[in-house]
């Protein structure tokens, strides 16, 4: 596999312009860059600017309008709805974030269910919103069909991840992020884009028998995390973002892959205000305690163990610090990307 070193601000700056060209206003195209390139950053590139030349496709189809036009719809005290009319995920999530963290600090909790979004990349990069105003942050959201019901066949189930975030203290965060499949569809696009096999157990062609191939993967299903318990938690996940907001659900979502029909995807944020709870520096003083007994558990010989967003607090400092190594399939598809707008990025030296 062919990669490119890359330094986050350019990378940054370029995947802006990009969407500034597709009419996304320049504060929001700024957000939108700026979630893509963190999770490179934390080393998650399948949900990094992989995903730039999706996401304009989408804009210039006319299913994801480029300028966000949010409406707060009913809800009284810790409550509220919002739609999000078909715009960018990442502005509309950004959005629901701030509305439930106001709320919590009025009524102890703030709750926002949203509806007609689209994907909004990693979900960690919006809960971590909550912590530095003293709040846990917890975000579910529904996607596009990635499985199949547990002993069932067909894409009806989507991997419909969820995230929560607390703070330690010295602004860092333990943070969780997953999808309940066995590993997230953007990174069977990852393994295609470096030409490199996935491992068994992620998913099956469309034939239904397990295979290491990602484009065979991609035409097939992916499998859940857990067996059974991956296949219902993401059912649940669906209720709380899909059925209770008023949003589409199971085979009514349309993911980023998807140039033709509007997302439908739904969200719940919840916003828990700490010190509604207990004193802040009590919580702090207990999540370490909780951190401390975590790597009393380390093995000798063996890797510090790590408590959840630990790995991806050190892949940031390292990528910020070395730059960032992406295959070289997705740094020309942005090149083609800001070709196709009229834009010059990343020009080859």
């Amino acid at each position: 596999m062919s990669t490119v070193r890359i330094a986050a601000d350019e990378l940054r700056d370029a995947v802006t312009r990009i969407f500034a060209a597709c009419g996304v206003p320049p504060d929001d195209a700024r957000l939108v860059a700026d979630s893509l390139v963190q999770a490179d950053l934390w080393g998650h590139q399948s949900h990094g600017v992989l995903r730039v030349g999706w996401y304009v496709d989408r804009i210039r189809s006319g299913v994801m309008a480029g300028e966000t036009k949010v409406e707060i719809g009913s809800g009284t005290g810790a409550v509220a709805t919002m739609d999000g009319r078909d715009g960018v995920g990442q502005v509309i999530a950004a959005r629901a974030a701030e509305e439930a963290i106001d709320r919590a600090g009025r009524h102890g909790v703030g709750v926002v269910a949203v509806r007609n979004s689209n994907h909004f990349g990693t979900a960690a990069y919006f809960t971590r919103m909550a912590p530095p105003r003293g709040c846990i942050g917890i975000l579910t959201t529904n996607s596009s069909p990635a499985m199949a019901p547990w002993d069932g066949r067909g894409k009806l189930v989507g991997s419909n991840p969820w995230s929560i975030a607390a703070p330690l203290g010295d602004g860092r965060q333990m943070v969780l992020d997953i999808a309940n499949t066995a590993v997230a569809r953007g990174k069977i696009y990852l393994a295609r884009n470096r030409e490199s096999e996935i491992p068994d157990g992620w998913a099956v062609g469309a034939d239904g028998a397990p295979t290491r191939d990602p484009e065979e993967a991609l035409l097939g299903t992916v499998l859940p995390m857990a067996g059974h318990k991956g296949y219902g938690i993401s059912v649940m996940m669906d209720v709380l973002s899909g059925v209770l907001s008023g949003s589409g659900f199971g085979s009514a979502v349309h993911g980023p892959y998807q140039s033709a029909r509007p997302g439908r995807s739904g969200h719940l944020y919840m916003a828990l205000d700490i010190a509604s709870f207990s004193p802040v520096r009590e919580f702090e003083e207990r999540m370490e305690a909780l951190v401390a007994e975590l790597k009393s558990g380390s093995r000798e010989g063996a890797e510090e163990v790590r408590y959840p967003g630990e790995i991806e607090s050190l892949a940031e400092t390292r990528n910020a610090r070395e730059g960032l190594l992406l295959p070289e399939r997705t740094i020309a598809d942005l090149r083609r990307v800001g070709d196709d707008l009229g834009v010059a990025v990343l020009e080859e030296r």
